[in-house]
């Protein structure tokens, strides 16, 4: 079985000061690294997706702007795949499926930003296309949301989501529980 590493969004206006700031995403994003060193050492594939919010109402992720370049903390090196998108789920209208098939790849990893939108968007389609799928859990970052009169906080979005994923979609991990096994 072929495995990549599938890091989604892991972009500058996700962290403070950027347009779009989650909840403890320095954390999340030390996770990414981690595991995104692991891969490189081993010699997988690494994907990295990056969104790009082109319209004229986008509040972040918008093009030329320093808040849509990919994180430093995850920077991609020569070689390495980035796929752009403009939808939440990294397959809808990009070559994601295609390249990893072409890379024989049959078993992804997703990390990255946001759980509760790009993260889990991909990750259900990845297991709805076939494709065996960890989520690494500490290596994303969600926001706090509201609804109607409530206030979620970003760490119940997120636990909400990761369980969510891992009772159907995907094995739900540490990234100290991947990069021990890989």
């Amino acid at each position: 079985m072929s495995r990549a590493l599938v890091i989604v969004d892991i972009q500058n206006d996700y962290f403070p000061g950027g347009a779009f700031p989650l909840v403890e995403p320095e954390a999340a994003a030390a996770n990414a690294a981690t595991v995104l060193d692991a891969f490189r050492a081993a010699g997988d594939a690494v994907l990295h997706i990056q969104h790009i919010w082109d319209a004229p109402d986008a509040t972040f992720m918008r093009p030329g702007t320093a808040g849509v370049e990919i994180h430093p903390s995850v920077t991609p090196l020569a070689g390495e795949t980035i796929i752009r998108k403009a939808e939440p789920n990294a397959f809808l209208g990009t070559p994601l499926e295609s390249t990893l098939r072409g890379a024989g790849i049959d078993d992804v990893v997703v990390l990255g930003m946001m759980s509760s939108m790009c993260v889990d968007a991909t990750v259900r389609a990845a297991s709805d296309l076939g494709f065996s799928v960890t989520v690494v859990h500490d290596a994303c970052a969600a926001p706090d949301l509201e609804f109607g009169d409530t206030v979620v906080s970003g760490a119940s979005v997120h636990a909400a989501f990761m369980a969510a994923l891992a009772g159907s979609y995907a094995t739900a991990v540490s990234a100290s529980e991947l990069v021990s096994a890989h």
